[in-house]
């Protein structure tokens, strides 16, 4: 069983569809095994995208994905990871096939609702960014 994280960002949580969101993941044979709501700071938003830290677009990540509440999910299941991808969608929603997340949920590029671990090693550490041994079922 795979393992992968995602996160439902701001603009989502404000347009109060978590419930949404979390029943595409059920309903798609993901388990939820480890969820919280937290507030990032900037020094935790700038640590969790690091690795874009010298694109031209990371002070707005960060200033977006501190402005509001955000839910990370432990996310598990057969190819979880790919589900995941295929459940968000396109990072642009106006090229987000009808029916996924960011189609349904998103308003622009930089407000996509949701994001989802890239591979299967980046989820471990996004996982462990977020959550401790004893906080997962």
């Amino acid at each position: 069983m795979e393992q992968t994280l995602s996160i439902i960002k701001p603009d989502a949580v404000a347009k109060n569809v978590i419930g949404k969101i979390i029943g595409r993941f059920e309903e798609n044979g993901l388990k939820i095994i480890g969820i919280k709501k937290v507030k990032l700071s900037t020094i935790d938003a700038s640590a969790f995208y690091a690795v874009h830290a010298k694109r031209p677009f990371f002070a707005d990540l960060v200033k977006f994905m501190t402005s509001g509440p955000i839910v990370a999910i432990i996310l598990e299941g057969e190819n979880a990871l790919a589900k995941n991808r295929e459940l968000m969608g396109a990072t642009n929603p106006k090229e987000a096939k009808a029916g996924t997340i960011r189609a349904d949920f998103a308003k622009n590029i930089d407000a996509n609702a949701v994001h989802g671990s890239d591979s299967l090693e980046n989820a471990k550490i996004e996982i462990n960014f977020f959550f401790s041994k004893r906080e997962t079922i």
